[in-house]
């Protein structure tokens, strides 16, 4: 998938933006970041515990990527590489801020043809994915969430296919579980 969402974009490609940042561009990175900052956001957001670590982390990734651009080896897409930044990022952060207390998210009542019923399930979506560990988390947001196949899944994350699949595995039967208690 050579950028997220498998929407090819207009003007010159993702490697091509990121060589022009590393000659020197002043614009480049920052068409880069314009290209795959939202989809970069989300997964922040999705692999944080909070909205506050999520910014942080997603800052910290992409500092990490502007600074570190000539070590992209050409092994993956650059979305990927960026990817695996940000989700590296969100968990160093989560590492950090183990005993960081975060606030409960309140639970939205809701009627029958409420508008707000969809929103009601991403939050208890979102819910539940913070109640998984870390790495089934990842796996399952690659994959599940962000359209990765678990080959490229398990480049991203550093490990074997075989890991990619039973992590995202456990993770949808405890989703389903806590989804299940939800409703």
């Amino acid at each position: 998938m050579g950028s997220f969402g498998g929407v090819d974009q207009p003007g010159p490609s993702d490697e091509e933006l990121l060589d022009a940042h590393i000659a020197g561009d002043p614009y480049a990175f920052e068409a880069l970041l314009h290209r795959h900052r939202r989809h970069l956001s989300r997964l922040a957001r999705v692999t944080s515990c909070n909205p506050d670590d999520a910014d942080d982390a997603l800052q910290d990734a992409l500092l990490s990527a502007h600074r570190n651009a000539t070590r992209f080896r050409r092994d993956s897409s650059v979305s990927s590489w960026l990817y695996r930044i940000v989700v590296n990022a969100c968990l160093d952060r989560r590492r950090r801020n183990r005993f960081h207390s975060t606030a409960a998210l309140e639970d939205d009542v809701h009627t029958d043809g409420d508008p707000t019923a969809g929103i009601d399930t991403a939050l208890a979506v979102e819910r539940a994915l913070r109640g998984l560990p870390e790495d089934q988390r990842a796996a399952v947001v690659a994959v599940d969430m962000q359209g990765y196949s678990v080959a490229e899944a398990a480049l991203l994350l550093g490990v074997p296919e075989g890991t990619v699949k039973s992590r995202r595995a456990r993770a949808r039967s405890k989703l389903a579980q806590a989804l299940d208690h939800q409703s």
